[in-house]
């Protein structure tokens, strides 16, 4: 059950300028960098294979490895955060992931492509989602799934624009040369940007729950009890949630990763297929403002059924679609539903466990959706060598797909207080 404590801090005072926002927009730029430069592997796929003729399952491993990396460390980075604060973390992390690019230009062997990419880029990679969500959930209350998906637009632009920035440069000056430059922009942008991060309202003396506690002049301050991750790992819906996450996880990367290839298979140009990719991001920042309002308003689970919906629908479509229009309208739709997704799982954890180990609990979720995510492009990559086709790999995706759709409806809140908001 999750309880709530209210106290009072000495000198606190209605504070002029609500500092979440600040946080919030730190974040934006964080995620927009390092997730956005992220989802540029599919862009240097096929650069890569012509140049070192390595399988779709190999160019495939380094991505998986790199996200299932990710998803451990960020229970490490959680636990870092809900002890010393973001600061430290998310500097360390930036300076792993900038250097990682560098080093990506510099690879002429498929060893170095796993150490630089598949290791460095996810030590560089594991804090994000999970410091800049928890603290997030920390700072709001009433508007924590709005802008926790405010955060998450970060994700999405940095979807949309990073793949034309790399294809781009990859056009201009080849692919070596473009992953100098994108690791440089990373070195310059997060590192400053990071300093502006604070754990939570308790640190900058301000109440939490956003600008109407603020602006109230309320001196309360909310001290969030919550499950530890011991206690939630005892739980049902713990499971279900990890298990749900890992096969959105599954089927998002799976498609982040080999729309582009597939789509040139269909006869794209090189910028028409990056297109594609670029299209789920601009849509996703719609589906991570709209659904993370609408969790705040129906609920977190209510939302995620409707993401879900969607995401099988789509994915229904994606068996046919082989037309330009067709492509890009699957890219629109579903990267509304991409967005929804990763906008609510924060919130939904915080509604059920609470926020004093928000960023544990979160971590070990987001691990158990890079396990998914981490699997999903290699099955498919190796479908398409054996098979030479991705059609079967996009079967898979659409029945894991209705898979999670079942387990969500199964979830159930538990106790009373934030739970109910799940």
């Amino acid at each position: 059950m999750v309880k709530r404590v209210t106290s009072s801090l000495a000198g606190v005072r209605k504070p002029r300028f609500f500092y979440g926002y600040v946080v919030v927009g730190a974040g934006i730029i964080i995620q927009l960098i390092i997730i956005g430069m992220g989802n540029t592997y599919g862009v240097f796929f096929n650069p890569l294979l012509a140049e070192f003729g390595w399988t779709r399952a190999v160019l495939s491993g380094a991505s998986s490895l790199s996200l299932l990396l990710m998803g451990f460390l960020a229970i490490i980075t959680g636990g870092l955060t809900d002890r010393f604060g973001p600061r430290v973390v998310m500097s360390v992390c930036g300076l792993l992931f900038g250097l990682g690019f560098l080093l990506m230009s510099q690879i002429h062997a498929a060893w170095q492509l796993y150490l630089f990419y598949g290791v460095l880029v996810a030590f560089g990679s594991g804090a994000v989602d999970v410091v800049l969500l928890s603290i997030t959930a920390r700072w709001f209350v009433e508007k924590r799934g709005l802008m926790s998906g405010v955060v998450k637009v970060g994700t999405g632009l940095g979807m949309f624009i990073m793949p034309l920035v790399a294809g781009g440069l990859i056009g201009a000056c080849e692919w070596r040369t473009a992953y100098v430059i994108l690791g440089a922009i990373a070195l310059v942008v997060v590192i400053p940007v990071t300093q502006l991060l604070r754990r939570g309202p308790e640190q900058m003396r301000q109440p939490a729950g956003g600008e109407e506690r603020a602006n109230a002049g309320s001196l309360e301050v909310v001290k969030e009890e919550g499950l530890s991750l011991r206690e939630a790992a005892r739980t049902r819906q713990f499971w279900t949630i990890c298990i749900t996450y890992l096969l959105v996880f599954f089927c998002a990367n799976t498609i982040i990763v080999h729309i582009v290839p597939h789509a040139s298979d269909l006869g794209f140009s090189a910028g028409s297929a990056a297109g594609v990719l670029s299209t789920i991001g601009a849509l996703s920042v719609v589906g991570r403002l709209v659904m993370g309002s609408v969790g705040d308003r129906v609920g977190n689970k209510r939302a995620m059924i409707i993401c879900f919906i969607i995401m099988i629908a789509m994915l229904a479509w994606l068996q046919f679609a082989r037309e330009t229009w067709s492509l890009y309208l699957f890219a629109v739709i579903h990267g509304f539903a991409h967005g929804g997704f990763f906008a609510i799982i924060s919130p939904i954890v915080a509604g059920l466990f609470g926020t004093h180990s928000q960023g544990v609990n979160l971590g070990v979720v987001i691990f158990s959706g890079t396990i998914g995510g981490s699997i999903g492009p290699v099955l498919a990559g190796y479908i398409f060598d054996v098979t030479h086709s991705y059609r079967l790999a996009f079967v898979i995706l659409l029945v894991l797909a209705v898979t999670g759709l079942v387990l969500i409806m199964s979830l159930k809140p538990f106790g009373s207080g934030e739970g109910t908001r799940a």
